[in-house]
């Protein structure tokens, strides 16, 4: 995967998998100390602690469809690739905390990519789910909630308006966060 952003779309995608009905997203962007971290974390039904040692091998996926289970080993990598690293945190009928942390100024580091489209993709396609959304960059934090949308999250006129304030809300952010470095 190019961006991290698609590792994230990935990662939410195990979440709907696991019938999650709240998935919420982290990204904490440190600038100064090179650091960033990205956090998933869904109310699914969450996986079994015999089975937590096994889900970064690539061969190993609980899905009936497919054989392989590419998602957490590639995320995995990607931090690893960066001298950071990935915990993965979950409790049977609780849900499931997947954390990632990459040192930024690392040659490897992936870009973070669209994050916005990638959380447009998501609700546009599963309007019924909860999505939140926080991500903070040099102690600035910008945070979205489709909890706090009270109209139809299906009509194209609200789907655009809810681009319009991610790429706003990130657009604000980065700038905040560079009058404070």
């Amino acid at each position: 995967m190019e961006d991290l952003s698609l590792h994230i779309l990935d990662i939410m995608e195990n979440s709907l998998d696991a019938r999650a009905r709240r998935i919420e997203l982290y990204i904490d962007e440190d600038p100064v100390h090179e650091l960033l971290s990205l956090e998933i974390r869904d109310n699914g039904k969450g996986i079994d602690a015999s089975l937590l040692p096994g889900v970064t091998n690539p061969f190993f996926t609980t899905r009936k469809t497919r054989s392989v289970g590419l998602g957490l080993s590639m995320l995995s990598e990607a931090a690893k690739a960066t001298g950071g690293e990935m915990i993965i945190e979950s409790s049977p009928g609780k849900g499931t905390q997947v954390r990632a942390t990459f040192q930024s100024g690392h040659i490897d580091m992936k870009p973070l990519g669209d994050v916005p489209q990638t959380l447009l993709t998501l609700i546009v396609g599963h309007p019924e789910i909860e999505f939140c959304y926080h991500h903070r960059i040099a102690g600035n934090t910008f945070s979205f909630d489709t909890r706090e949308i009270d109209a139809d999250r299906g009509s194209p006129q609200i789907l655009r308006a809810i681009g319009q304030q991610l790429r706003k809300g990130l657009a604000q952010l980065a700038r905040q966060a560079a009058g404070s470095e």
